[in-house]
């Protein structure tokens, strides 16, 4: 099976992701919800609202849907600050 790493910029980028991988194991937002003990409403809006995520329901998300979360080095031109993000 082909891996695809993502960069990620954006909480939406996050939501887009996990609903992209739910989605290719073709289950409903209720079966998620069902794996997470969450509603389906709140998967819904985890989906649409990533940032609202604790760092322990990403975690848990990504063990649920198979997915390894990992943190490095970004590579940044000089120029480019903190202020930048």
């Amino acid at each position: 099976m082909p891996t695809h790493n993502h960069v990620l910029s954006t909480s939406s980028q996050l939501g887009q992701i996990l609903q992209a991988s739910r989605k290719s194991k073709k289950w409903s937002q209720a079966q998620l919800a069902n794996k997470l003990g969450l509603s389906q409403s709140r998967v819904s809006h985890l989906e649409l609202h990533a940032e609202e995520l604790s760092f322990a329901q990403l975690i848990k998300w990504c063990a649920v849907l198979g997915l390894e979360l990992s943190v490095g080095l970004r590579e940044t031109r000089p120029e480019q600050t903190l202020t930048d993000w």
